[in-house]
């Protein structure tokens, strides 16, 4: 991989890993049109995306750096008010710290044990990308129509969050897009559009960062088969790009619904399905 195809795929990430289209099948379609894919083994290309998602946690981090610092501040001092005796005594930012670690879990348990199955060549099958990109804008679509859009995060609980935890586990499939299932689940449970996004990316931190870190630490002996030079540009630049992707997508969703997503998901997904079926 050069320096310039680690750019393009990082810019990908910054863009496709919180908009609800997904990030690994954008990856996966440019890494096939580079022949990326071709020359790396399963295992390495998805060590790859894993680790270059690490710069996009960093992005949500700086973003929202303010909200993580009173978090931490709230935490500390409930602890020191008996808030684990007490919970009516907790802060709302214990409670949202303990939603993000309920919502974590999910996704956690379900990828050790399938682990091999993801890291396996019928995740990166462009069959399997096309069917997850239509599959969940027609799930989206009608959490659209059947969310009451009311609900904010204080207003939220710990079912919610393990209900939008278990949504994020299925991003394990291509296609799916992490910050799309868990952004659908949250407008199913009622949720306003910029509360799930805002939950999706809280939740994107520890899932994301445990991945990266897992992967590199697995495929430590083969980071040379990719460069080293190259999985750095392109987290950096994936984390640049994701900052303005974050910023972009909370705006957005204040006046706007997620069809342009859904609308996106679905031709995609389709000129997907025509290019496979064209090529039998």
């Amino acid at each position: 991989m050069n320096i310039f195809e680690a750019i393009i795929l990082g810019i990908i990430q910054g863009i496709t890993e919180f908009l609800p289209i997904s990030s690994t099948a954008h990856l996966t379609l440019a890494g096939k049109f580079f022949g990326i894919v071709q020359r790396l083994d399963p295992e390495d290309w998805t060590a790859f995306m894993a680790i270059m998602q690490l710069g996009t946690v960093v992005a949500v981090v700086i973003y929202f750096f303010k909200d993580y610092l009173l978090i931490y501040k709230g935490v500390m001092g409930d602890l020191k008010n008996g808030c684990l005796i007490n919970k009516s005594a907790c802060s709302n930012e214990s409670r949202l710290a303990g939603k993000i670690i309920i919502g974590t879990i999910p996704i956690i348990v379900i990828a050790l044990i399938f682990k091999d199955f993801i890291q396996g060549t019928f995740t990166k099958e462009l069959s399997t990308i096309a069917t997850s990109l239509i599959g969940l804008a027609i799930f989206l679509f009608w959490a659209e129509r059947k969310g009451t859009h009311l609900r904010s995060e204080n207003n939220t609980n710990w079912r919610d969050a393990l209900v939008v935890g278990l949504a994020q586990a299925v991003a394990l499939i291509p296609g799916s897009s992490r910050s799309g299932t868990t952004i659908t689940a949250g407008l199913f449970l009622g949720l306003e559009r910029e509360t799930a996004a805002r939950f999706s990316f809280h939740l994107s931190i520890p899932a994301v960062l445990a991945s990266g870190l897992y992967e590199f630490y697995e495929s430590r002996q083969h980071i040379g088969d990719i460069g080293i030079e190259p999985i750095i540009v392109s987290a950096i630049v994936a984390g640049i790009v994701g900052y303005w992707s974050i910023s972009f997508l909370l705006k957005f969703l204040q006046k706007h619904t997620t069809y342009l997503f859904i609308s996106y998901r679905i031709v995609l997904g389709i000129a997907i399905w025509i290019y496979i079926l064209t090529r039998a």
